[in-house]
């Protein structure tokens, strides 16, 4: 799942990139409400995590602006604990979350995750699919007889986006634009390599290649 942390603090913003890395993200950072907005309105991302008070443009306006665009990423807003008025002005603009500074890291991943679940319509608090179960903390993968298989980085956020999307034909583009960061090689033949490596761990029949549509990741019981 590929992130952009809009956060004009450096320090704040490069702890919580090592942290969301950590988690499984691919983070790109912006420090400035001009960047932020072109970057969300230029890249297919999967959640931002916008602060208002930035330099350049409002978080407030490029939230509005994005949402006048019918950009519908979720967006989670960071304010100052206090200013209810600006998490009222955030939800009127777009907002889909939003969480007070100074706040726990714990909680902003906790968050993120519900907001991820949400938009793609999964029930409960785990990612299952097809008898698997993945788990997001450890980067482990539980298999349907029994057995859990760590999972290298890459090979976590690969499964994580196709358990996310099963029975849907995702390109070798789409893929590496949600795997990876800003200015990864996107010719890079990574993605094959990755998926040829999920299918050693769960079977080849779990994900199909559709010539000229991508990979599907099937949902079978």
């Amino acid at each position: 799942m590929r992130l952009l942390l809009v956060e004009d603090d450096k320090l704040l913003a490069e702890s919580l990139r090592k942290n969301l890395v950590q988690r499984g993200f691919a983070v790109d950072l912006a420090d400035n409400g001009i960047d932020a907005e072109f970057m969300g309105s230029e890249e297919p991302y999967d959640i931002v995590v916008l602060d208002l008070g930035l330099p350049g443009r409002p978080g407030l306006e490029v939230l509005k602006n994005w949402r006048k665009q019918e950009n519908p990423v979720p967006v989670i807003v960071l304010t100052a604990r206090d200013a209810w008025h600006e998490r009222v002005e955030g939800f009127k603009a777009g907002a889909d979350d939003y969480l007070g500074k100074p706040f726990h890291v714990e909680e902003l991943n906790a968050r993120i995750h519900a907001l991820i679940r949400r938009n793609h319509a999964v029930k409960g608090q785990t990612l299952q699919v097809g008898g698997l179960r993945l788990d997001e903390e450890q980067q482990q993968i539980h298999l349907p007889d029994g057995r859990i298989l760590d999972l290298t980085g890459t090979e976590f956020r690969l499964l994580r986006y196709f358990m996310l999307n099963p029975g849907k034909p995702l390109s070798k583009t789409r893929l590496t634009e949600h795997l990876y960061e800003q200015d990864f090689d996107r010719d890079s033949n990574l993605i094959e390599v990755y998926v040829s490596r999920l299918r050693d761990k769960l079977g080849k029949e779990r994900i199909l290649t559709r010539r000229g549509q991508g990979y599907i990741f099937v949902a079978k019981q």
